[in-house]
């Protein structure tokens, strides 16, 4: 694995995954993937529950990871490829949390309700590992779900060295991430998708 995102969900993960690909670091694993290839989820369970092989096998055939569910294994991900660039996507704390609340928060409420619930397998996998293994349960108090949001980031800030890590905000455009992976600066824009008027406007078309 050559790229690995230790990003949170809605800090632009989606518009990396495309500029990563572009640049020819694909294909990409994001939380998008898992919908493509739902049968993965059982593998990352596996992996939440402590195995290590099930982690390889769910990541198998991927060059770069950004988003859920590589980023909830970034530990492992990053000592397993020691030669893999780490990217740290960012964003304000307040304004994150607002985003993750009106799009992937209300998406796996609508999910868990019976709405527009896509494979079952990957409906658990995403309760497992992000609702409960990341925010306890307890994504609905702000207070303390952007406390785990910043404990993360400065976990990875801390434990990442310097050499290997990349704190990203996709505003910044292509120039510091070509400087970090060592490629050349595309001439197009760079890719911004997936903001929350375009979620939502998806889950509404998925309520029908």
């Amino acid at each position: 694995m050559d790229v690995i995102g230790a990003g949170f969900g809605r800090t632009g993960t989606l518009s990396l995954k495309n500029a990563v690909e572009r640049l020819g670091f694909g294909p990409c694993m994001h939380m998008t993937s898992m919908f493509e290839a739902p049968e993965r989820a059982g593998l990352f369970m596996r992996a939440v529950e402590g195995d290590p092989a099930a982690l390889a096998a769910a990541m198998a055939g991927f060059r770069s990871t950004v988003d859920w569910p590589g980023a909830y294994f970034w530990r492992q991900l990053t000592a397993d490829h020691p030669d893999a660039k780490v990217i740290l996507t960012v964003r304000e704390p307040g304004a994150w949390y607002e985003s993750a609340r009106k799009t992937i928060f209300q998406a796996a409420t609508v999910a868990r309700q019976g709405g527009a619930t896509p494979a079952g397998a990957v409906v658990d996998m995403i309760d497992a590992l992000v609702w409960q293994g990341t925010f306890g349960g307890g994504f609905a108090d702000r207070e303390r779900a952007i406390r785990i949001f910043e404990e993360h980031n400065a976990a990875v800030r801390r434990e990442v060295p310097a050499h290997r890590l990349l704190e990203f905000q996709v505003s910044q455009g292509w120039e510091p991430l070509c400087a970090f992976l060592g490629v050349p600066v595309p001439e197009e824009p760079f890719p911004r998708t997936n903001d929350s008027a375009e979620f939502q406007a998806r889950i509404e078309a998925a309520r029908g």
